[in-house]
């Protein structure tokens, strides 16, 4: 699969355009997102607000998809996400120091919407580099 055809890629995507109203058209109303830090969701309508959040605390926040493996209704990615912690955001003090973390994120699909993720982010070297 070509990673621009990747729900997680076009989500992911979205998101750091702050674009959420994409999520629409990628993510079931009732999705539920695990993910680090107390930015679990469990809608589509809390998992924008987390984005908006982190976009407010990183206006440059990048998702770049490395790779992505795709078998049946499940899709993986390898990510590196960058940016430049500008506001305090998920427990973390912001310094202005920018970042670099890799990431891999695990979507169940069902009729080519997201139904629950998982994102597994090495949070420990983001806080290395941003404190």
């Amino acid at each position: 699969m070509e990673r621009s055809a990747s729900v997680i890629a076009r989500w992911l995507e979205a998101g750091d355009r702050a674009d959420v109203d994409a999520f629409d058209a990628l993510m079931h109303a009732d999705v539920v997102i695990h993910a680090p830090r107390g930015l679990s969701t469990d809608s589509r309508e809390a998992e924008k607000k987390v984005w908006l959040d982190a976009l407010a605390a990183m206006p440059d926040l990048q998702h770049e998809v490395q790779e992505v493996v795709v078998e049946a209704e499940t899709e993986m990615a390898r990510v590196v996400v960058t940016g430049t912690l500008i506001r305090d955001f998920a427990g973390v003090r912001a310094d202005g120091r920018s970042f670099r973390m890799d990431q891999a994120v695990i979507c169940h699909l069902r009729d080519g919407k997201i139904t629950e993720a998982w994102e597994i982010a090495d949070v420990g070297s983001l806080v290395e580099q941003v404190t």
